[in-house]
């Protein structure tokens, strides 16, 4: 059973009061009291001594991160052990809490290591300071934290959602960082005691992950509770391994499509084409669920070649309606791009459907741009842009691309990555910073998408600001083809019926 040592139950308990301004105000008195107590022997004894105990409030000590100084894995799992043996009878209870931070490796990308060390470093201080002097927070991962909350006598599903939103209050308010203001959302998981399956300690443990993987697969910054079917979905996943590809064959993987809408008119400019998988027996399922089991199973290119047939299928279908759509886009993973004969195959499924090559926008990674030498994947793109094809920069200031790469791909258009955008209404900085994006691309005379739009005020922002597309839940959800013909209907009676409010340029 776990008992952390003397040494660092007392390090945990002075360190606030060493380190913080008040104790630092009685040093002087401190010195001054010693040598006139015991003469110079004791103060030399004191000035050699403070710095001891200050390091010692400082050290990590073993088994904590060393970052944060919070637990790692196998302390937190200790912990774990005793609280779940503390609330056996049932009279005392507790929560098993998980916290995922999201957007992490942007800001990692876009920042360096030391910034995104400081800002692992801050999000472990706003997660103690919401909780008790008595739980008990750790890291498990770079961007994994773990609660145990001390065996209290009252605590229901109510109680720990509260706690949950205010961890998620605390994680996600604003950080200076580099001359910059950051955002960080996260997802949580938490298990009550009294729901936990099993009898173990890691049964705890791995209910509490199954409500984060839940939490994850939905919106950005959820919270889920754990659930007993959870863990059957986690079992799910596992088997989708095996179900790759028959579903690539048998048309489980669908196209569904997100509008781009300009906001000089607030007309539809374009569909993004987005995966998902449409399975017999477990529905619908969400791309962060299955693409990294395509990738896995080696079948990335497949579904690219899937999506583009569909895309251009669709693209048909609505000019057989006589709808205008001015384009569509795909994503093009890098393992496609790496593909010398993949401009061939488009060309000709571009041929086999009647369309002209400028109505396919190519979406590609800034970061497979930023990275990219004059080899097989520059070559690629080059040979996409001669076809006639628009290339999209996807997730723009992310992957560090230069104005240089942007003339050398003959990238048509920019996409604002989300972490721009995301309460950019309520940030100056973050307008400061899509003001720039703007700017540069103007000069560039390169168009702009923004993506991730998700509230109204962000998309009045954009407008205002002079984006020139915008594209996220605030406009609409990726739907399946059949609801795009009654979407594009009920958005042409809100054109009629609404005035433009972008900025106009002339």
């Amino acid at each position: 059973m776990y008992r952390p040592g003397l040494l660092f139950r007392l390090r945990d308990r002075i360190a606030p009061a060493l380190l913080g301004p008040p104790a630092l105000a009685f040093l002087p008195a401190l010195s001054l009291g010693a040598f006139w107590l015991g003469g110079e022997p004791v103060l030399i004894l004191v000035s050699l001594g403070l710095p001891l105990v200050v390091a010692v409030a400082q050290a990590p000590g073993p088994g904590r991160d060393r970052v944060t100084g919070l637990l790692q894995g196998p302390g937190f799992e200790r912990v774990v052990e005793r609280v779940h043996a503390e609330t056996a009878g049932g009279a005392q209870r507790s929560a098993c809490v998980l916290l995922e931070l999201e957007e992490f490796g942007d800001l990692a990308a876009r920042h360096g290591p030391a910034a995104a060390e400081e800002m692992a470093r801050l999000c472990g201080r706003r997660i103690r300071s919401v909780l008790r002097a008595e739980d008990t927070a750790a890291r498990l991962g770079e961007t994994r934290f773990g609660i145990c909350l001390a065996a209290i006598a009252q605590l229901d599903l109510e109680n720990c959602i509260q706690l949950a939103g205010r961890l998620q209050a605390a994680v996600e308010e604003p950080a200076a960082l580099d001359g910059t203001t950051v955002y960080l959302s996260c997802s949580i998981g938490f298990c009550l005691r009294s729901r936990a399956p099993g009898r173990q300690p890691g049964d705890w443990i791995a209910a509490a992950e199954a409500a984060l993987a839940d939490a994850r697969q939905h919106a950005p910054a959820s919270i889920r509770a754990y659930a007993p079917g959870q863990h059957r979905r986690a079992a799910t996943r596992s088997s989708l391994r095996h179900d790759v590809a028959t579903a690539l064959e048998n048309g489980q993987i669908l196209a569904h499509f997100q509008p781009q809408l300009s906001t000089e008119t607030g007309a539809l400019t374009g569909w993004e084409a987005l995966a998902r998988w449409n399975h017999p027996d477990h529905g619908i399922i969400a791309p962060a669920e299955f693409l990294q089991v395509i990738e896995d199973a080696d079948q990335m290119q497949r579904l690219g070649q899937v999506m583009l047939t569909q895309a251009l299928t669709a693209l048909a279908a609505w000019d057989s309606a006589g709808l205008n759509v001015p384009a569509v886009s795909v994503n093009f993973s890098p393992g496609e791009l790496s593909a010398p004969d993949l401009p061939d195959r488009v060309a000709w499924e571009l041929e086999r459907h009647g369309i002209a090559p400028e109505r396919l926008v190519a979406e590609i990674l800034e970061t497979v741009v930023a990275r990219s030498p004059d080899d097989v994947t520059t070559r690629t793109i080059r040979a996409l842009h001669r076809l006639g094809c628009r290339i999209d920069l996807d997730d723009f200031g992310v992957g560090q691309a230069s104005i240089a790469a942007i003339r050398r791909f003959g990238i048509h258009r920019i996409k604002i990555d989300r972490g721009f955008v995301l309460k950019a209404d309520q940030d100056l900085e973050q307008q400061k910073m899509i003001s720039a994006i703007l700017t540069m691309a103007e000069r560039l005379e390169v168009a702009t998408l923004a993506e991730g739009v998700e509230t109204p005020g962000e998309y009045a922002l954009l407008s205002q600001l002079g984006c020139g597309y915008v594209q996220g839940f605030a406009i609409a959800q990726p739907m399946p083809f059949e609801a795009t013909l009654d979407w594009i209907a009920a958005h042409k009676q809100r054109e009629v019926a609404t005035p433009a409010i972008g900025r106009r340029r002339g």
